[in-house]
């Protein structure tokens, strides 16, 4: 069973073209059930978070899976296929499998070895179960991720100095605004991620908390955990004339602070100026906004600036987590490549007993009556020239399975001697050089197709 993943996320795109391929987590069962429904998609699981989309998939055949994925997203965001495959990623098995553990890691995040990622692969995992999206490989991949996550956290406290996006959000506005003491600030949004950048502004002197969401009972509940005020969402402009600071961070998906709102707020307030950061993708806050007097706003590609002081120690802390991950990675590729090389043994062998037993049943018709001793012994000499013809295959190919190429060792094997294995479409199709050259490009491995003449 191969793995592929395909995505895009902030260094890849711009959040324009981002903010078309998120995903709202209100609808992610429904989004798994239609994915799982095109062409060559065994199993199948979605991780959308404010800086990164990606698709992981078990494909029956690569290519098939890999196309699916690109037509879903086409028909998700409203882009042609070729302009997202412009923006997007795609990893093949080994470097999948890579990719996971370092996304879950927090080594592929905007801000290096962020706390949130963890938690948002480990929900995107519960989704896709409740979804039924998933097959065992891609629950063993995923439960595996989420066990090294924790263990390079632990090992190597590459989180311990706080520079999550919620904080890089304080720090900017600490940055604009000087001493945050006394200020007030205007939540909209009551998400996890809204609670935490309030959690972090009152920490650092905030002193009025008001929130407002769709949901009242919501910002009920965040406000009363801040000695807050909560506000109904049609009420929302009046209250933010009395806000220093607007952080928004709702589950929208269009704008919901428009221009028009902002100058009938400026108006109220005199002029007095807002800082306005924007940490919803899609975003929450026209554009249009920041050309209004008096305005700062900040959206999260503005934040990769932000915090740099705790960089040092992360970056020492991220090699030790590389050393981590590579342990991780091996041990699961060991875990696949048995899984996937032991079917295509046993069939091999179950080819050769086949053989053996009727070209026996052949000799002994032609042969006519044979004592049990002689049947014994030519019974004994068809064993031994299948053991023997069979005995390189069958150990190499279980030496080649702990490579990152075993997998295309085990489908040549299976083309070679025309194996029908359960599971793996039966007979394996051969890839022209092409394709080789597409495998190889997409999956960013160094995989040296010279060596399976070795077979």
């Amino acid at each position: 069973m191969l793995i592929a993943v395909i995505g895009v996320n902030h260094r890849t795109a711009p959040l324009e073209v981002r903010e078309k391929l998120a995903f709202p987590e209100w609808g992610t069962t429904e989004w798994l059930n239609k994915l799982l429904a095109y062409p060559g998609i065994d199993g199948c699981a979605l991780i959308s978070t404010c800086n990164r989309t990606e698709i992981y998939i078990a494909p029956v055949e690569l290519d098939t899976g890999m196309n699916s994925v690109w037509s879903f997203l086409s028909e998700k965001s409203g882009l042609d296929i070729s302009e997202i495959k412009n923006y997007t990623f795609c990893h093949t098995l080994y470097d999948a499998i890579r990719h996971l553990f370092r996304v879950v890691s927090g080594l592929d995040s905007m801000i290096l070895g962020e706390t949130q990622i963890l938690g948002q692969v480990k929900k995107a995992y519960e989704m896709a179960l409740e979804a039924k999206s998933t097959n065992v490989v891609l629950n063993t991949l995923f439960q595996q991720a989420i066990t090294t996550g924790k263990r390079v956290r632990t090992e190597t406290g590459i989180d311990q100095n706080p520079v999550s996006i919620p904080y890089a959000a304080v720090e900017l506005a600490k940055q604009s605004l000087g001493s945050l003491d006394g200020r007030s600030v205007l939540v909209v949004g009551a998400g996890e991620m809204s609670e935490l950048t309030v959690v972090n502004l009152v920490a650092n002197g905030v002193s009025s908390v008001i929130v407002s969401n769709r949901s009242y009972d919501r910002a009920v509940q965040l406000a009363e955990k801040f000695e807050g005020k909560a506000v109904k969402f049609d009420s929302l402009f009046q209250y933010m004339s009395q806000a220093d600071i607007v952080i928004s961070s709702t589950a929208a998906q269009h704008y919901v602070i428009k221009p028009q709102d902002i100058e009938q707020v400026m108006s109220a307030r005199n002029g007095r100026p807002i800082m306005m950061i924007d940490i919803a993708v899609p975003r929450d806050i026209d554009p249009q906004v920041r050309n209004i007097p008096g305005i700062s706003l900040f959206d999260v590609d503005h934040l990769q600036n932000v915090v740099d002081a705790n960089l040092a120690e992360r970056r020492q802390a991220a090699v030790r987590a590389e050393g981590i991950i590579e342990e991780e990675l091996n041990e699961f590729m060991r875990w696949l490549s048995t899984r996937f090389v032991v079917p295509t043994i046993t069939a091999l062998k179950k080819m050769g007993e086949e053989i053996k037993q009727r070209e026996l049943s052949r000799a002994f018709n032609r042969l006519g009556d044979l004592s049990e001793r002689e049947k014994k012994i030519i019974g004994s000499l068809a064993n031994s020239i299948v053991n023997q013809l069979l005995h390189n295959p069958v150990v190499n190919l279980k030496q080649y399975a702990l490579t990152p190429e075993g997998h295309l060792y085990t489908k040549i094997t299976q083309n070679i001697f025309n194996l029908e294995v359960k599971g793996q479409q039966g007979k394996a199709k051969g890839l022209p050089p092409e394709k080789r050259k597409k495998f190889a490009a997409c999956s960013g491995s160094h995989v040296n197709w010279e060596h399976t003449t070795n077979l």
